[in-house]
């Protein structure tokens, strides 16, 4: 063999190989890359899911203007205008003036009509109760102790009604006409995607649950309830600090048969600082576990269980934002200060109403919540806002 050759063909594997130290450099600085892009990536996902959410409630958005434009202006509602002619009562309503449109989810492939039915005498379906009729109401205000899923030492306020039914058939019909679908669950909201798949893989407009029936799964976003209601329900000069004329009973001798009837969108003095629609769970900025284990059922945290929650709003004039549990808290206590000395502000002297049957800490879950600070400095941002449509939940619009 040509002794040249040989000491070329050495030569060349001598470069191709790496000592152990070569090696461990080239680790190294592979490891600081990841190190250095891993949190990049994350970030950008967490941005791509929030970006997604906010182009789920501007498709909702377009969905309730288009509603509204159907309805004279009207903000989506489920119960009957009159329904204040007999103070909110169902047996009597359903007795004595007419059977309610139905709060219907769909039909399935077999042709079955599915929803929450109202049963009366002057109903012609024999299914239905008048245990059904807070999904009707815009919102059940519930006292400490009294409903929810906790107690009179550890309330949930869990008020429910159609403020937080945004995918029903009577208003799915302006998005998509499923109940089911991907445009009512925040992609963070995993618990709820999860949760109602089955549903989505299905072509019908209502899908049961294939484990149990009666197993229905709600969608991330909320109607703001405040939007719902007359605004002399949650007037910052309310006669009484119980509010009686906004509870599920009513009260027709200070609304009237129209107390029930869902106020116009163009009422809003503030519709770029008032919300529309929002993420109803802590999505943005949560801490710990995804469920609250405190109750028999664990739930999903909600958005105002958190000091840094940041959910994804979008308001009357048709633009979207975060909005900060802890800037919504400051707000509000400017807004007070500044009516401190206002005596007809009675419990509205802040950005939300403290004077419902919700008590002092609204619409808020006392001695189960996980962030100390929103235990001390609770907030009912966006869901019992003074003045109802007309009032404002923030002070500066980041549109």
């Amino acid at each position: 063999m040509n002794p040249l050759n040989a000491l070329s063909r050495s030569t060349f594997l001598s470069r191709r190989a790496f000592t152990i130290i070569e090696l461990l450099v080239v680790v190294a600085i592979i490891s600081l890359l990841i190190a250095i892009l891993l949190p990049a990536i994350g970030k950008a996902k967490d941005g791509a899911l929030i970006t997604q959410s906010t182009a789920n409630q501007k498709n909702l958005a377009v969905a309730g203007f288009a509603y509204a434009a159907d309805y004279s202006d009207r903000h989506f509602t489920a119960i009957p205008d009159d329904a204040g002619a007999v103070a909110g009562n169902c047996a009597a309503y359903v007795a004595q003036i007419a059977c309610p449109a139905q709060q219907l989810l769909g039909f399935d492939t077999n042709g079955g009509l599915w929803g929450y039915w109202v049963n009366g005498a002057l109903c012609p379906q024999a299914v239905g109760q008048c245990g059904n009729w807070p999904v009707l109401l815009p919102f059940t205000y519930v006292p400490p102790g009294s409903g929810g899923t906790g107690n009179a030492t550890n309330p949930y306020y869990g008020s429910f009604g159609a403020y937080e039914m945004t995918n029903t058939k009577a208003f799915n019909a302006y998005v998509n006409g499923r109940y089911y679908d991907k445009t009512y669950f925040a992609p963070k909201d995993r618990y709820g995607v999860q949760g109602c798949d089955y549903g989505m893989q299905n072509e019908a407009e209502y899908t049961p649950n294939p484990v149990n029936n009666q197993s229905v799964m709600f969608p991330t976003y909320m109607w703001s309830p405040a939007n719902m209601v007359p605004p002399s329900c949650l007037s910052a000069n309310a006669i009484t600090s119980t509010m009686p004329d906004c509870t599920n009973a009513g009260k027709p001798a200070l609304l009237g048969p129209g107390g029930y009837r869902a106020p116009l969108m163009g009422m809003a003095n503030f519709p770029d600082q008032k919300t529309f629609m929002m993420e109803k769970l802590w999505l943005q900025n949560r801490q710990g576990p995804e469920l609250n284990g405190n109750f028999a059922t664990p739930r999903c945290w909600l958005f105002n269980e958190g000091y840094n929650s940041s959910p994804v709003c979008v308001f009357l004039d048709g633009h979207t934002q975060q909005c900060g549990m802890n800037q919504a808290i400051i707000d509000d206590k400017r807004v007070q200060v500044q009516n401190a000395a206002t005596p007809t502000c009675a419990n509205g002297k802040g950005l939300w109403h403290k004077g419902t049957p919700c008590g002092l800490k609204g619409w808020f879950t006392t001695g189960a919540g996980y962030d100390p600070l929103i235990e001390l400095t609770p907030t009912s941002f966006h869901i019992l806002t003074t003045g109802g449509i007309i009032g404002r939940d923030i002070l500066k619009s980041g549109n």
